[in-house]
């Protein structure tokens, strides 16, 4: 009911969104297509969550991949949707059509969980994962640009939040689904793949049903001559041209040299089982944790990121990471309280940075071309997560899991000081990108 109602009054909400005052207080109504969206997200987290939680354990374990293999294959998650986010999102600019391109983004992804069934090697079972998150990087933008355009600028952070909580959902859900087909079916990771096949389908339905198309898009240009904001790049140029915001190169830049050094979290996930000598049946729990975590500090680590600063926030909201790596680090007893430390810093980390950085970079771009800066941004960061994971994983191959952490942790924590002090001595502080 209050989806098919928010649905409704998106026409008039969104068309208004710059030029009326927001409703004030934590109360106000958030878009119908946050919602939608949201729950698609839910869905589809619930199928990729089921897969992802089986894998690291199955490929290292299972499998017998080595730390560096499995550094790779971890790298290629985030590096094979470089391209394709920038693909994506130039074509939904483009065309106005963000709901297309998403929904064929979140397809692909449906079509890979049908694949993990005939794949039988490693490395075609890593084929496959490449191919998902190809999937993944063509949706990701076009679906963070139909947030964003959405609402006004001053909630981008809150809307931002919800989407991911509702997200988050699904990643919390999506362990304890896995966890209980291996309980009901011994070493059953082709029941798994097949539940989540069927998931993911749900997930494509749901976007085609309920999401509708920004009504926060471009007009048409009047014949014979095209449309052009005064900030809107030449043809040919967009990406040179968004590069030039000052605002959006900085946050390329912050984004990409944090990457290089945040620890994956499948790392710290198994170096933790290792910590606790963990039953292979109960590892998919560990993710559900970090999921809780951050399905209950999404909203609210919005909702600050938009009176404080949501750049300020994303910088700062890598420390809990820090502090998970330390945990690992020292003699804490392997216990429940070296557990919950991990994955609440776990979820601390991504409730700060996942959609805080989206919002900081949707308040200072152009509507027409929201969609190619989100995937500029969001290509920079997966390129260098891409090279700080397989730099992890040859550091683990080579120096062993301990050093290779102090290392990740050492790195992450100088770029954040870095970057504080950078905020400082330019006198604005990473505030400037709320």
């Amino acid at each position: 009911m209050y989806l098919s109602t928010s649905r409704a009054a998106d026409a008039a909400t969104s068309a208004a969104a710059v030029e009326a005052p927001a409703p004030r207080g934590p109360l106000r109504a958030v878009p119908g297509t946050v919602i939608a969206l949201g729950l698609v997200s839910l869905v589809t987290d619930v199928s990729a969550e089921m897969v992802t939680a089986v894998l690291p354990l199955y490929l290292v374990a299972g499998l017998g991949m080595s730390p560096l293999a499995f550094g790779a294959l971890d790298g290629l998650h985030q590096g094979a949707t470089a391209l394709l986010r920038l693909v994506g999102g130039r074509i939904a600019d483009r065309t106005r059509r963000r709901k297309l391109v998403a929904g064929a983004g979140y397809a692909l992804s449906a079509a890979c969980k049908g694949a993990l069934l005939v794949a039988a090697t490693p490395w075609s079972v890593a084929a496959v994962l490449a191919a998902d998150r190809a999937g993944k990087g063509l949706r990701t933008a076009p679906r963070d640009a139909l947030i964003s355009l959405s609402c006004p600028p001053r909630d981008q952070g809150r809307a931002f939040g919800v989407h991911r909580a509702l997200d988050t959902t699904g990643a919390l859900l999506g362990p304890l689904a896995a966890f209980g087909v291996l309980w009901v079916v011994v070493d059953g990771y082709d029941a798994v793949f097949t539940v989540a096949c069927c998931v993911a389908v749900l997930g494509v339905a749901l976007l085609a049903l309920f999401v509708r198309e920004s009504p926060a898009a471009a007009p048409a240009p009047a014949a014979g001559r095209p449309a052009r904001s005064p900030g809107s790049p030449r043809s040919g140029a967009p990406v040179r041209t968004l590069l030039r915001v000052p605002e959006l190169r900085r946050l390329c830049l912050t984004s990409a040299v944090l990457g290089l050094f945040t620890v994956g979290d499948a790392f710290l996930y198994l170096l933790l089982q290792r910590r606790l000598d963990l039953p292979a049946a109960y590892f998919p729990l560990l993710p559900v944790g970090t999921a809780a975590v951050f399905l209950a500090s999404a909203v609210p680590a919005g909702r600050v990121a938009d009176r404080l600063g949501r750049g300020r926030v994303f910088l700062c909201g890598h420390v809990p990471l820090v502090g998970a790596c330390l945990l690992l680090l020292l003699p804490v007893p392997a216990g429940l309280p070296l557990v919950v430390g991990v994955l609440v810093f776990l979820g601390l980390f991504y409730a700060a940075t996942d959609g805080v950085l989206m919002a900081a970079a949707g308040a200072v771009l152009p509507a027409e071309l929201r969609t190619t800066g989100l995937a500029v941004l969001q290509t920079a960061q997966a390129l260098a997560r891409f090279a700080g994971s397989v730099a992890f994983g040859a550091a683990w191959t080579v120096w062993g899991p301990g050093p290779a952490l102090a290392a990740g942790a050492g790195g992450l924590l100088l770029s954040v000081a870095s970057g504080g002090v950078l905020a400082v001595v330019r006198g604005r502080g990473p505030r400037a990108s709320s």
